[in-house]
């Protein structure tokens, strides 16, 4: 049985039949079903479908345990506020079968990755704008806040000021350090955020936004989900979008000059910051990056 490819050191060994074994254990009546692996699963869980109706999500390491009880906690709260579909958690598996973290068995959410090329991206803009907006209305007493950490999203970007510079440093060979110091500092400028922390994704990416029939069908991965500033969810403008979407993405959202460029030096500092780690793991890590940069320096 092929093991999931790891993505990072102190990663579990996960594969096909470790699910069906902790299925057979703990929820027998879907021991039976067909697994196979989601092969753009993320960075921080393996996804399985399990069946026609169900998804399997296993943490990765032990710094990625929990989203599970965080999302059957939140998901149901969400949901009813929310024009797409989300995920839906039916239960809360426990370590097992020799996997030592805690996972979850969701309701499978139909659709595929967010592609550019396949589908009318200007559309799809103004869907995920109304979704955004949509989320940030919802109520946030109680919900997850920032920590001090400075990868968290929807925070400030000064406390990821020296890691930006030595990771830039790092990749002097690959980037025009001048220009990508120039549109950071741009940003630190604008690193003030005073206004009331509103529900973010913050992490809306192609691989958790679900196209089917050629519109959105569902937001799934909420694990950077907090109340927290705005912008966090700005970055999906460089992430998903170009030309035209990004600038309908922009207005849908009456975005402000301050607020997109805060946005665009966090989705810079994601890129730079996560290439050195990535370089050694996958080989379009250096020629990806350099063209996420680029498109974000021609932004300027």
């Amino acid at each position: 049985m092929a093991r999931v490819a790891k993505l990072h050191d102190d990663e579990v060994e996960i594969d096909s039949a470790l699910v069906e074994r902790l299925l057979g254990e703990q929820f027998p009546r879907w021991a039976r079903l067909p697994v196979r692996v989601v092969e753009r699963s993320g960075t921080d869980n393996v996804t399985f479908r399990v069946g026609d109706e169900l998804a399997v999500r296993l943490p990765r390491t032990a710094r990625t345990q929990g989203q599970v009880e965080k999302d059957l906690t939140w998901m149901p709260r969400l949901a009813p506020y929310l024009p797409l579909a989300i995920p839906e958690p039916l239960e809360l598996g426990q370590p097992g079968a020799g996997y030592p973290f805690s996972w979850g068995v969701y309701r499978w959410l139909p659709g595929a990755p967010y592609a550019a090329r396949t589908v009318d991206a200007v559309r799809i803009a103004w869907e995920l704008a109304e979704f955004v907006r949509c989320l940030r209305e919802v109520e946030t007493s109680g919900a997850p806040v920032p920590s001090d950490d400075p990868f968290e999203r929807g925070t400030p970007l000064a406390p990821r000021d020296a890691m930006f510079r030595e990771a830039l440093h790092d990749l002097r060979e690959y980037f025009d350090t001048d220009a990508v110091l120039a549109s950071w500092e741009e940003s630190l400028a604008a690193d003030t955020f005073d206004g009331p922390a509103r529900w973010i994704h913050g992490d809306l990416m192609s691989g958790n936004v679900l196209v089917a029939d050629g519109k959105l069908s569902a937001i799934i991965d909420f694990g950077t989900a907090r109340a927290a500033d705005p912008a966090g969810d700005v970055m999906a403008a460089w992430w998903l979008f170009e030309g035209e979407s990004r600038r309908a993405y922009r207005q849908a959202l009456s975005v402000d000059e301050n607020t997109w460029v805060r946005a665009r030096g966090w989705a810079l500092s994601l890129k730079i910051i996560a290439i050195p780690y990535y370089r050694d793991r996958d080989p379009d890590a250096i020629p990806g990056g350099q063209q996420v940069v680029a498109d974000l320096l021609a932004d300027d």
